[in-house]
């Protein structure tokens, strides 16, 4: 089956790393254990919590690979000789991963009553604005010593961009 990509457009030039990372949020949308929120703690910061529960902090571990966060959980057996009549906590390993925006910092984790918190910060990046020099055929400056020349745009309205 062939898959149709949404950025074959000449217009989105050097976007293949957002077609891998929508890739990536799919295939991760599948996994459902451990359950999380998301929560928007000001204007900037975020904090994920995933239930954890019967997972100390040394069965845990967060990181970030390749601009995504990725929790992972593993109990270690226990050695008693406990007989179950019924086991319904489950104690399997897990791995959650998020995929982070660029620029996203994780000012840190804490396991409080079950609960891993992850909290994240978003600085609001400053507007770049870079002017490129046109140059003639053979790769130099225009013959009458210019550095090179703007040219305003204005919108529809005639407000300049």
């Amino acid at each position: 089956m062939t898959r149709v990509s949404g950025f074959n457009s000449p217009l989105l030039v050097g976007f293949e790393h957002v077609e891998r990372l929508l890739d990536r949020v799919q295939k991760s949308q599948a996994e459902g254990y451990p359950p999380y929120n998301i929560e928007q703690r000001g204007a900037t910061r975020l904090r994920i919590t995933l239930a954890v529960a019967g997972f100390t902090e040394d069965d845990l571990s967060v990181s970030v690979e390749e601009n995504q966060l990725v929790i992972r959980g593993r109990q270690v057996a226990e050695d008693d000789d406990r007989l179950f009549l019924h086991r319904g906590i489950a104690a399997r390993q897990f791995q959650r991963a998020f995929v982070l925006a660029e620029g996203m910092e994780i000012l840190g984790a804490s396991l409080e009553n079950g609960l891993l918190h992850i909290d994240l910060d978003r600085p609001v990046p400053e507007p770049r604005v870079r002017r490129i020099q046109i140059t003639n055929k053979d790769g130099r400056p225009p013959a009458d010593g210019r550095a090179g020349r703007s040219i305003d745009v204005a919108d529809r309205e005639g407000d300049p961009v």
